[in-house]
């Protein structure tokens, strides 16, 4: 799937779902699932990585992490899931032609048919359209964007009159500068509700209601991996524990033996 293709899912009234994923296994498992969409999100850096926050992943991280999501497909180009990849922070905060080369690097070297970006501020917006004009397809990302946690924190976004209205902005400006969809995060239902109807782009959810174009979730926190569950994500079911308890039950029997 190509992201033009993406947009028509909004011209049809047909929802858009998307996974994150950071293996062969995710991958593999996403795409028989079904979804429109697979996101090789910073997410990695904590899910996959350890890490306390995604600020710490790579370039060379998502990379690596995106053809081995890739790998793990089996159907046939036509039909796999769109791949889009996270642009890592510093990777696009750093100047146009850094951002260019960068992004550039990450469609070249996997099978990710465009970048996601967070954030609208002036700079931003340049770099969007940059990357735009030299052919790489953009994914928009505001609301709660977590490159920016040390400033804004993890906390929900768009709760006073202010603050809605430079989201609304935002996601505006992002339309008009050629993005193919946008990530709203952590936003009141209402305000995403009003975008989703403003855009002739699709808008996808995440802690935004069930009005947009699309949801997006983080796999692990949906199959309920992760200690620290958000909290716009119920998890289907509690795998950590699930996992544990018949993985114990392995290691105990083997002992027996």
């Amino acid at each position: 799937m190509l992201p033009s293709e993406l947009v028509k899912y909004k011209e049809k009234s047909q929802k858009i779902i998307a996974l994150t994923a950071w293996d062969s296994i995710s991958g593999s498992i996403a795409e028989q699932a079904n979804v429109d969409l697979v996101l090789v999100g910073d997410s990695l850096a904590m899910v996959c990585l350890g890490y306390k926050s995604t600020l710490p992943l790579t370039l060379e991280n998502i990379i690596y992490h995106t053809n081995a999501v890739s790998r793990g497909f089996k159907k046939s180009i036509e039909e796999q899931p769109l791949v889009v990849a996270d642009m890592p922070f510093l990777t696009y905060q750093c100047g146009e032609d850094k951002a260019v080369e960068y992004a550039g690097r990450i469609i070249q070297s996997t099978y990710a048919k465009a970048v996601k970006v967070e954030g609208a501020e002036p700079e931003i917006q340049k770099v969007i359209s940059r990357l735009i004009r030299m052919g790489i397809p953009v994914m928009g990302h505001i609301g709660l964007t977590p490159q920016s946690y040390l400033n804004l924190g993890l906390k929900k976004q768009g709760e006073s009159l202010e603050s809605q209205e430079k989201i609304k902005k935002e996601a505006s400006i992002l339309e008009k500068l050629g993005c193919f969809s946008i990530v709203l995060e952590h936003i009141p239902e209402l305000l995403a509700k009003e975008i989703q109807k403003n855009l002739t782009i699709p808008t996808i959810g995440i802690g935004a209601g069930n009005d947009c174009d699309g949801q997006v979730r983080v796999t692990a926190d949906l199959l309920g991996l992760n200690d620290d569950q958000p909290p716009f994500c119920q998890p289907i079911i509690q795998g950590k524990n699930l996992f544990k308890e018949k993985l114990k039950k392995w290691v105990d029997s083997e002992r027996l033996n």
